[in-house]
């Protein structure tokens, strides 16, 4: 996540899934993986939906509440961090590897993570949302490893007991792609128990929410799931 994202396309599908978990009686924590600003794209531009009452009619308030961040432009994470948004525990802190070599940027990343599952404990549903997603190979290890969630991240809020969702950007492959990314993931010996679930955001900007689901919250988020796509969410949302 980038401050200048804030109530994009993007902010609308996840907080949205995410207040349908709330609404069915799940403690919430989002972890926005916040990094520095870039300017070499026009990505964060998907307002349009703003406009749109096909988008409004999914979830009117929380519309209202993005339109008025975007309106007023007030786009830092910090002005989603509100009761009328979300009501969940945030970590904002950002991840910012500038300047940094290696070693530092491994030290870095460990105490900001250290922080985030002290933050996020306890908590039902843990929401994490990097740039990218799952991080990839060409990324491990290099400066751009921040805009990705680690494996053994997921792992670790799994391990405090919470189902963890994170975000996945949609880039050139097909949905099998990472949807085999999340069978590989539950097969981790870390990861107990645990099931997956994928939704896609279809339309604008193609998106996916991959869930690492704990035992007990299984029945309760499968039903929450359909529950939010048997409204005008369905429209925009799909189980894959």
């Amino acid at each position: 996540m980038q401050n200048r994202y804030t109530g994009d396309i993007g902010d609308y599908s996840k907080l949205g899934l995410l207040r349908a978990l709330q609404s069915a009686g799940f403690s919430i924590g989002l972890n926005w993986y916040l990094t520095p600003d870039e300017t070499h794209n026009s990505d964060g531009r998907h307002v349009d939906y703003l406009h749109q009452d096909e988008y409004r009619a999914c979830d009117p308030d929380l519309w209202l509440g993005l339109k008025a961040i975007v309106d007023g432009k007030h786009r830092e994470v910090r002005y989603m961090e509100n009761d009328g948004i979300l009501q969940a525990t945030f970590f904002s802190d950002c991840l910012d590897f500038r300047g940094m070599r290696k070693a530092k940027r491994i030290e870095r990343r460990a105490e900001w993570f250290a922080k985030s599952l002290d933050v996020m404990a306890r908590k039902d549903i843990v929401c994490v949302d990097p740039d990218n997603g799952l991080v990839v190979p060409s990324a491990k290890g290099r400066p751009k490893e921040n805009k990705y969630v680690l494996p053994e991240e997921l792992a670790r809020y799994y391990a405090q007991g919470s189902t963890v969702v994170y975000y996945q950007h949609k880039a050139r492959r097909k949905d099998p792609f990472y949807t085999d990314q999340l069978k590989a993931l539950l097969r981790r010996e870390d990861l107990p128990g645990a099931s997956g679930l994928a939704l896609k955001f279809e339309k604008v900007s193609q998106r996916y929410y991959m869930f690492i689901v704990q035992p007990r919250h299984r029945e309760m988020v499968e039903k929450s799931v359909q529950d939010m796509l048997s409204t005008s969410w369905g429209d925009h949302f799909r189980q894959l």
